[in-house]
């Protein structure tokens, strides 16, 4: 029998892909927005493709916003494009082992 594989929808470009090829974005308690490479971060969740213009999709769409239910600031949509950044560098740096 074929495993289960959990499927999530990305919030910038609505494209079904297996979880684990999505990356989480996460509203902390403490109201902090953050990416989540573990998935296991305590908070309410979205999940965007690994691709900055599904970021700049669901920014413009206000998707990230009402996902997260979270009004976000300047500051923090920044602070999201930095760590996009740095997850995609990094997986390509990874890939090339």
């Amino acid at each position: 029998m074929p495993r289960h594989i959990p499927q999530r929808t990305c919030i910038g470009c609505r494209a079904v892909r297996p979880k684990r090829e999505l990356l989480r974005v996460v509203r902390t308690p403490e109201g902090e927005v953050v990416f989540d490479p573990t998935g296991r971060r305590a908070g309410r969740g979205a999940y965007l493709c690994p691709d900055p213009a599904c970021l700049d999709r669901a920014l413009r769409a206000r998707e990230l916003g009402r996902a997260l239910k979270i009004d976000l600031d300047a500051a923090a949509v920044e602070a999201l494009r930095r760590q996009l950044a740095e997850l995609v560098t990094g997986a390509d740096a990874g890939a090339g082992r």
